[in-house]
């Protein structure tokens, strides 16, 4: 009796740069994004050379060697360490009699599958389209084939056509729709920004504990989920610090290594709320042996966004996972505007409360004013734009002293008392 394969058997191909711990590294990140998109890593092969072969990525005779291979451990599916070209892809299946996926189209299927809200499952699609159009050409291709695996979420389950006029008209509505979303988020954010709050974004490395970070200070309940990329829509909560003040903190999409650019590019809405906040909060995995590789392509993604230069509190995660407290304190003594936590155990969120505070109080100036009672709008401003100490008011004019945000000083300066 024939049983149903449910689970995809994937070997995963990459080639060795002879670094034996970020090749190491590299195969590891890869076993857990497939193991987030549901399939079983049935086994790895790897070739090492400086370069990859523009014809087949692998050289010809490792292509012989790994059809080979997947025919001896019956394996459905190829799933490539690197972004392969459309010529690439096509020759290596050819090769290797099965289907092959490389990286980005792997990201693409997980965020296929982490995609809940309207505007997330919009810009999978057209992250998705724009992947597929160039690789439709000679092909043979068709999107017909979609939906059955890795690598074929999303489009497939709208029955398109593989006719790339179509696409690229399919591409056009989503751009246009994605828009009308986008307008709708920007009145969201404009009557957001109406709060008297700061905003904060949280950002870092896929896993890195942003979600788990957010609940605790929060007391709210987001997805957490040990797999990669377990949230993908942003999801903004106040939190009180203890000054009683409040800071509005959205939590963001995890960053990884080579994040495609198609998604940065279709995602640049959802990624607004990092071009946007006052602030970033870093979150670092501390314990993860790769942290420092971790930390740089978060600043690579950054850099894109042009928020690479945002004031930054950066918070070593998972300092539960460290025996040697000196390896923390140490962190923080090279890192400016830094703290250790724990944000499972609950472990040092006061300090991270007051470090929080004292950046937001570096991105404001304390002003004593006399503002005119024909100018009470500025009083407003006062309360929308920072932190009003005092307000008293007398027969000339409101007499305030606040700590007003460095953007708006301008406004208030003839009003400035000595």
């Amino acid at each position: 009796m024939h049983v149903l394969r449910i689970t995809e058997r994937a070997v995963l191909v990459s080639l060795e740069s002879g670094d034996e711990a970020t090749d190491l590294y590299s195969i590891q990140e890869l076993r857990e994004l497939v193991s987030t998109a549901g399939a079983e890593v049935v086994g790895t092969f790897a070739q090492r050379r400086p370069r990859p072969d523009p014809t087949y990525f692998l050289g010809q005779g490792k292509v012989e060697e790994l059809y080979a291979f997947a025919q001896e451990i019956d394996a459905d599916l190829i799933i490539v360490d690197a972004d392969l070209s459309p010529i690439q892809q096509r020759n290596l299946e050819d090769g290797v009699g099965v289907r092959v996926v490389d990286r980005t189209q792997l990201i693409l299927d997980i965020f296929a599958q982490r995609a809940h809200s309207h505007e997330g499952k919009l810009q999978v699609e057209l992250a998705q389209l724009k992947y597929l159009l160039p690789r439709l050409a000679g092909s043979g291709t068709e999107l017909s084939r979609l939906g059955g695996g890795i690598g074929t979420r999303g489009p497939g389950e709208t029955k398109l056509e593989s006719d790339r006029r179509r696409i690229r008209n399919r591409i056009t509505d989503l751009t246009r729709e994605l828009e009308e979303v986008r307008r709708h988020r920007r009145v969201q954010k404009k009557a957001r920004r109406e709060l008297p709050f700061p905003t904060a974004a949280l950002v870092g490395y896929t896993s890195a504990g942003k979600s788990t970070l957010l609940n605790t200070l929060s007391g709210s309940h987001v997805l957490v989920d040990r797999k990669l990329f377990a949230t993908l829509d942003p999801t903004t909560r106040r939190v009180v610090l203890p000054d009683g003040w409040a800071v509005l903190v959205t939590d963001t999409v995890g960053f990884i290594r080579n994040l495609p650019h198609d998604l940065i590019a279709a995602f640049r809405a959802t990624l607004e709320e990092v071009t946007e906040a006052d602030l970033l909060i870093h979150v670092v995995d501390a314990s993860h042996p790769q942290m420092l590789e971790q930390m740089n392509a978060v600043r690579q993604v950054l850099g894109e966004l042009g928020a690479v230069d945002k004031p930054t509190l950066t918070v070593y995660n998972k300092s539960d996972l460290i025996s040697d407290q000196y390896i923390l304190r140490k962190l923080v003594a090279e890192t400016p505007n830094s703290v250790y936590i724990s944000a499972l155990k609950r472990q040092g969120i006061s300090h991270f409360m007051d470090a929080l505070t004292k950046l937001l109080q570096t991105m404001l100036v304390r002003l004593s004013l006399e503002i005119p009672y024909d100018r009470s709008d500025l009083v407003s401003l006062c309360y929308d734009s920072g932190k009003v100490l005092k307000a008293e008011y007398t027969p000339n004019g409101i007499l305030v002293l606040a700590d007003i945000s460095r953007d708006v000083v301008g406004k208030f300066r003839e009003f400035i008392r000595d």
